[in-house]
């Protein structure tokens, strides 16, 4: 048997199965929109039950949160749970029945593992603005709408989490630089 590579492998599971593919693939694109009409309805729902106030100027971060939890609830149980249930139903009605030499060989091959180029995030921008929202749940503006913020408040909310972020790691970095820098001079002394 003549060892193929893995975009041969890709060539020729696409070929064999370009019914199923092209299934998933519609079945994708159709979870996007379910996706976006569930927001849609969401947002225009959210306003005519006083949810949320129906003027961004009156919006607050706690308006911001409750929504966010809210939309993610509904997305869950419209959206994420009828995928979960169709992608199992993919698997043990397509997936499954393929012959186990064929499915061995996929795996083998790895023609469904991740990109070597794709790289996470540092989640740097995730951590500050969570900081953000602790200063401002510890001002007491978790509820003022921020029509009412400044700009002056917005940019030194952000200094305090960049401050802050530069003391828990800045200082062990700075304790970590002079411990090498004592621990070199010594060696050459």
């Amino acid at each position: 048997m003549e060892y193929d590579t893995t975009e041969k492998v890709r060539k020729k599971f696409a070929a064999r199965h370009w019914k199923a593919i092209a299934m998933i693939v519609v079945g994708i694109a159709l979870a996007v929109i379910a996706m976006l009409a569930v927001f849609v309805w969401f947002v225009g729902d959210a306003q005519d039950t006083g949810l949320v106030p129906s003027r961004l100027g009156g919006w607050s971060v706690g308006s911001c949160v409750t929504f966010f939890l809210h939309l993610l609830f509904w997305e869950i149980v419209l959206v994420v749970i009828p995928l979960i249930v169709a992608a199992i139903l993919i698997y043990y009605l397509w997936w499954k029945r393929l012959p186990a030499e064929e499915r061995a060989e996929y795996r083998r091959m790895k023609i469904f593992g991740r990109s070597k180029s794709t790289k996470g995030g540092s989640g740097i921008s995730f951590v500050v603005n969570l900081l953000v929202l602790l200063k401002v749940y510890l001002d007491h503006n978790w509820n003022t709408p921020f029509s009412s913020w400044s700009v002056d408040y917005v940019v030194s909310s952000y200094l305090w989490a960049l401050m802050w972020i530069l003391i828990i790691v800045g200082v062990p970095v700075l304790i970590g630089a002079v411990w090498w820098l004592k621990r070199q001079a010594s060696r050459s002394g």
